[in-house]
């Protein structure tokens, strides 16, 4: 194991957006246990300095893997497509239409059906995001398109966080 290998080179798994999360976790807890700190408490300081390191760097690596957004920006980032999202904000109109009605459907909901019913729109243009971000990425190879998928992505995920606030606030 190398600090600088990517991290599928980390986790001995090929760099595609498909993961097997079952497989993720097996080899994230195979490396935290032959890494732990607590393994290299009879060689010294420094060799449980550089243990902590590479949990760290375990941990990061894990944390980019399980999750899809994460795994897809980072994808795109190791092929030359930076996602760049805090300077480039361009997104179709066809998605900013929809971004405008999910908001305003947010706005008119009184009641938990009604933001029920608007989860339920927004969790199936989450799964079309992703399966779309499947296909450009270990399909076709279309890194710009990923990136314009991942930033869609992202404000979709935001919508969701918001979703789940104002879920709470009607809840109380």
């Amino acid at each position: 194991m190398n600090l600088q290998d990517t991290d599928f080179e980390l986790f001995a798994v090929p760099p595609t957006f498909a993961q097997d999360r079952a497989q993720l976790d097996a080899r994230w807890k195979q490396l935290q246990r032959e890494v732990h700190p607590d393994r290299f408490a009879s060689q010294g300081s420094a060799a449980q300095r550089l243990a902590m390191q590479w949990s760290v760097r375990i941990n990061e690596a894990y944390q980019r893997l399980k999750d899809p957004l994460k795994r897809a920006a980072y994808l795109c980032e190791l092929h030359g497509a930076p996602i760049e999202a805090e300077n480039n904000t361009a997104m179709p109109a066809e998605f900013l239409m929809q971004q405008m009605e999910w908001r305003e459907a947010l706005d008119d909901a009184a009641d938990l059906p009604a933001l029920d019913a608007l989860q339920e729109q927004v969790d199936a243009a989450r799964a079309r995001a992703l399966s779309s971000l499947d296909w450009l990425i270990d399909e076709k190879g279309d890194w710009p398109a990923a990136v314009a998928q991942v930033r869609a992505l992202m404000f979709i995920e935001r919508f969701v966080h918001e979703l789940g606030q104002r879920a709470d606030r009607l809840g109380q």
